[in-house]
């Protein structure tokens, strides 16, 4: 790392006054060099922004320097670089904050043209009518063009009480080094907007943030990387006020594999920068698994466009009503999967049943496909459908006799073949849904018959929804099922990594705000437990990592335990994640048109 330093410029004013402007310099804390005749190399740089504008605007003028002299292209900096947000209302941003043609971006323009950089760079800028400011994302090219403004269109809790969000259609931007795509912090915290600039041909996102908390980088990021295969260079504000919250830090460079190429950290000022091969990004397919935009199903998504008051999810947004009772339900992990034979493995499975439901649950689920060793469904469904009509008989008859609801997921055969089936049985032992798994992955192809339902079920224990397996790398299957009104989403899982429960079931709930119970099997190639993942409610007074990290417990690996949790589904009906934002009711749909074309069609 190099030390940090203080540039002191002397500036007079119009009447010959001196002012001393102390500017810190630019600081290195790192690199990934990998350097060939078609990679990019592109930066992040982290600081916090004061009051002092000019400063500002000299530091982000430093770091171009210093990344031209490094060979760095791109540089991304945190959302508004011009000023810290010192704001008192609306009319106090206005004021405080400058137009796009105003001395901060005017300044960075001519650093990018001196040095020949590109730079991505947060700003908040007004506009007329007054007090309209926008949370702004500014592309500038190395000459010094403007070549792309994204207004930020999710908002950060208090942002809303000062700022107005973006309604421009979402733009990918084609430019020298590849196809980029701008998006600002609350922005990724949600699912929508990193999608549509993935469908639209984003090789690159670069995501300028101003956070808090450790869920950017530690979820967010990682997984809009992995959600749709792009490189991810974030800028985060870091530091701060000595006696307040600090901002996060954390910025880093992500390959769309989800590798860390450069991180800054989380406490220092600084800038990384890496090489990367931009075209990578344009390979959707992870062996093994699938095509991640390919396994799509643009055909079932058109509530994504739908207005929020013409679905189910419209009495559920905002903070919930005092007329909605708790609705308590308590719900176990029926954590079993073969093990030495199919015989006993069923066996063990109605003990399951049996266990949890002396234990006070009401609700149990059982692992993806939890009969079958891994592989033999796709060897011989014919089989297998066989053995599941047996499994399910076995299952409904032990939930009939322990007075237990169950969700098990197995072979279904019907007259289009055979299907990936999860149900839902009563404690009467009769099956009141069937969900067939939509999004079927590259084995599953081979011997699977896909559904075209994605559907809740109304019962007398709460609105219930499922998902099965990888269908959680998807974030379109668990915004549709809080669309149409879930309050638990049942899923019977298969972990094909740790990210799968670390990052996506958890931001599945953070997105959404509904109950994910996620029942793992024992042999997962991840080699971890089941988890359920609550819809916490909004508390005045929560720290912010807890406001929008929902909290989870987990079972051990490998053991046939369960976990014995009872949720309120009246939480599931509470969308806020603050006094201001509602992460379901602040969608914007009619920005959203990407999300139901086909690939042919975008």
């Amino acid at each position: 790392m190099l030390t940090l330093s203080f540039l002191v410029i002397y500036i007079h004013n119009m009447e010959g006054i001196i002012h001393i402007m102390k500017i810190q310099t630019a600081t290195l804390l790192g690199s990934s060099e990998n350097r060939t005749s078609t990679s990019v190399r592109v930066g992040t740089a982290q600081f916090f922004s004061g009051t002092d504008v000019a400063a500002n605007a000299e530091l982000v003028a430093d770091y171009l320097r210093v990344a031209a002299e490094a060979g760095v292209q791109l540089v991304v900096f945190p959302e508004n670089s011009n000023r810290v947000r010192d704001y008192a209302d609306r009319d106090d941003a206005w004021e405080k904050c400058e137009r796009i043609d105003g001395p901060f971006v005017t300044r960075v323009r001519e650093a990018c043209r001196e040095h020949g950089v590109h730079a991505v760079v947060g700003v908040d800028l007004s506009e007329d009518p007054k007090p309209v400011v926008r949370i702004a994302s500014v592309l500038i090219g190395p000459d010094g063009t403007i070549i792309h403004v994204h207004h930020k269109t999710v908002f950060w809790d208090y942002e809303y009480t000062l700022f107005t969000a973006g309604t421009k259609q979402l733009e990918v931007v084609d430019t020298e080094l590849g196809r980029i795509g701008l998006l600002m912090c609350a922005d990724g915290i949600v699912p929508d907007v990193p999608r549509v600039l993935g469908l639209l041909g984003a090789q690159i996102f670069c995501n300028s943030l101003n956070s808090r908390g450790p869920d950017e980088v530690r979820v967010h990021v990682p997984l809009r990387t992995l959600e749709n295969h792009v490189w991810h260079i974030s800028s985060n504000t870091v530091g701060g006020f000595a006696d307040g919250w600090p901002w996060m830090g954390g910025s880093q460079i992500v390959a769309p594999r989800g590798e860390v190429l450069a991180g800054a950290g989380e406490e220092h000022e600084g800038m990384v920068w890496a090489d990367i091969e931009v075209a990578h990004a344009d390979d959707k397919n992870v062996p093994g698994f699938t095509d991640v935009f390919g396994w799509r199903r643009p055909d079932l998504y058109g509530d994504l466009m739908t207005p929020h008051a013409d679905l189910p999810v419209a009495s559920m947004l905002g903070p919930v009503g005092d007329d909605v009772p708790s609705k308590p339900l308590t719900v176990a992990t029926l954590q079993v999967s073969w093990f030495h034979n199919t015989a006993w493995t069923i066996t063990r499975a109605e003990g399951q049943i049996a266990h949890a439901a002396v234990q006070g649950a009401r609700l149990g689920v059982f692992p993806e496909l939890f009969c079958f060793r891994p592989g033999e469904v796709a060897a011989d469904p014919a089989k297998a459908a066989e053995v599941s009509e047996e499994a399910l008989g076995r299952v409904r008859a032990a939930a009939a006799e322990h007075g237990l609801w169950v969700v098990v997921n197995l072979v279904e055969k019907s007259d289009l073949g055979y299907h990936s089936t999860a149900h839902l049985i009563d404690d009467a032992g009769q099956v009141v849904h069937s969900y067939r798994k939509t999004h079927l992955d590259t084995e599953e192809q081979g011997w699977a018959v896909a559904g075209d339902e994605i559907g809740v079920a109304e019962t007398a224990i709460g609105r219930i929804a499922m998902m099965i397996g990888n269908e959680v790398w998807l974030p379109e299957v668990s915004r549709l099922l809080t669309l149409r009104g879930a309050e638990l989403i049942a899923h019977p899982a298969n972990w094909d990594r740790a990210e799968a429960a670390d990052c996506a079931a958890t931001e599945r709930t953070e997105e959404n705000r509904v109950h994910l119970v996620s029942v793992n099997r024992l042999d997962s190639p991840a080699a971890i437990g089941s988890q359920i993942v609550r819809s916490d409610p909004f508390i005045p007074g929560q720290p912010v990592a807890l406001m929008r990290y929902p909290s989870a417990q987990w079972t051990r690996h490998g053991f046939e335990e369960q976990l014995i949790q009872t949720l309120d589904l009246r939480e599931s009906h509470n969308k806020m994640m603050g006094f201001h934002l509602d992460p379901v009711g602040t969608r914007q749909p009619n920005l959203y048109g990407p999300l139901v074309r086909s690939q042919g069609e975008i």
